[in-house]
């Protein structure tokens, strides 16, 4: 008995993260993500390379939508099995897949009108990719495993989760299976976090796998040395007050903004920034917070004892959570200086697009990244520099300052990959690449091979591999 791992997603690209490994008979897959790339967004819409009916589980390494937005699909197209995942990452799921449902019914809908007015038709039938209701489908098959606690997929099958210190609930997942005979192990790394970052435990060092499939995000570049990110935020932001403009800050709705929150509160209660008024305007990020205040046993040590001394670090005077469309609109009518922060954190999506229509041309405003930008989203074409951009249908000068702070990164880089990967005790049969940007992955995997000596491959999209 062999095992074939499929690359079906995040193979020499970003996102879309799924891979299928077919075990003595069990069909797994793991993680079933939306693409967000606009080069590979025609991807959503096409059939999977499998019959959804004939799997037998999928397991999610953690919530972002690259990992885990296409379930519905999956779902409504006949999957009826367990969806395996920690469960943090459950509550995550939940919400950030009845939010993407509606966000797709939403844009659909401003997408048909749009066309209508401007007399065209795009690739696709404007219709939703899915609804909230396929969405809602998903939620019984959700099936809650704690970390490191080895879970029965049937025919000699197991996985183990562990900690990835990526978001809350995170995970690497390890697949154990019989080959011919022999048990063979096969690591998968999710996304990889960072040792020492505020509010979440540090990943765990596994010390087997015969075989890795490895992220590689950043993984042709060293993060720059740690600075103070305090430090900049608030000279962004005072620059800005000073200016009379608005923060206007994209970021992903799970991890990135309970992270600005707690550096938001620190430098309040330091009064190194003006108490101006602070938007989260984003009802999925609302809701995510209150899984993080439901977690505690997720914090890390110091966040533990924050908590325990001040409450709640996402919660301080001036912020306001904005759940409804009439308080996001009220938002423009504030005079003076606010800070929004608004999901999607790619500006793919969502109130963020708004928000930079109202502020992308002032002068005086600042559109501050803090999270990875990938190839073709509208946040990487304003972070490269474009002189205008297309917003909601309309062409617009990009004449606020753009601003990034590095330090909010969420994803190891090359030597802490490196690092994490060499907690192995014996050399692995091989590596597997993938989730980083062709020339990235490709970097990275020479550097693999010239630094470990191991073989290492860059799958392509469909790609399959035997492993033996």
């Amino acid at each position: 008995m062999r095992l074939k791992l499929s690359f079906l997603g995040a193979a020499q690209n970003v996102t879309g993260s799924c891979f299928l490994l077919e075990a003595d008979g069990r069909r797994i897959l793991v993680d079933c993500g939306m693409y967000q790339e606009r080069q590979f967004r025609d991807r959503n819409w096409n059939p999977f390379p499998f019959e959804p009916a004939e799997l037998d589980a999928v397991l999610l390494t953690h919530a972002h939508v690259d990992h885990c937005g296409l379930l519905p699909k999956l779902v409504r197209e006949g999957f009826r099995g367990p969806v395996h995942c920690t469960p943090a990452t459950a509550e995550l799921v939940e919400i950030i897949l009845l939010d993407a449902g509606k966000l797709q019914q939403e844009d659909a809908e401003f997408k048909r009108r749009r066309h209508e007015r401007e007399g065209r038709r795009g690739p696709h039938p404007v219709v939703p990719l899915y609804t909230v209701e396929d969405a809602q489908r998903c939620v019984p098959l959700l099936a809650p495993v704690p970390y490191d606690v080895p879970q029965d997929l049937g025919g000699g099958v197991e996985a183990v989760f562990h900690e990835a210190g990526h978001i809350l609930g995170s995970s690497a997942i390890s697949i154990h299976a019989g080959v011919n005979g022999q048990r063979r192990t096969v690591l998968f790394s999710g996304d990889v976090g960072r040792s020492d970052r505020p509010i979440l435990r540090d990943p765990d060092l596994l010390d087997h796998a015969d075989y890795v499939v490895l992220e590689s995000t950043y993984g042709d570049r060293i993060h720059p040395p740690e600075t103070d990110k305090e430090a900049l935020l608030a000279e962004i932001i005072n620059r800005t007050h000073e200016a009379g403009g608005n923060v206007v800050i994209p970021s992903f709705s799970v991890e990135r903004a309970q992270e600005l929150l707690y550096h938001l509160n620190r430098l309040l209660a330091a009064d190194a920034i003006p108490h101006l008024m602070t938007f989260v305007d984003s009802p999925m990020a609302i809701k995510v917070t209150e899984v993080f205040e439901n977690h505690p046993e997720l914090y890390d040590r110091e966040m533990q004892a924050m908590v325990r001394q001040n409450g709640s670090p996402f919660q301080f005077r001036g912020l306001k959570m904005c759940r409804t469309v009439d308080e996001s609109k009220a938002i423009n009518h504030i005079r003076g200086t606010v800070l929004v922060i608004a999901g999607s954190g790619m500006c793919t999506g969502g109130r963020i697009k708004h928000h930079l229509v109202q502020n992308i041309r002032r002068p005086e405003s600042t559109i501050l990244f803090v999270g990875y930008q990938a190839v073709g989203t509208l946040g990487r074409l304003i972070l490269d520099g474009r002189p205008e951009v297309r917003i909601l249908g309309q062409m617009l000068p990009v004449r606020a300052r753009i601003e990034r702070i590095h330090g909010f990164s969420g994803h190891a880089d090359r030597d802490e990959l490196v690092e994490w990967v060499s907690g192995l005790r014996k050399d692995p049969q091989q590596v597997f690449v993938v989730h980083g940007e062709a020339d990235t992955a490709e970097a990275f995997a020479e550097h693999l091979r010239q630094t470990k000596r191991w073989r290492v491959s860059v799958p392509g999209y469909q790609d399959q591999a035997v492993l033996e």
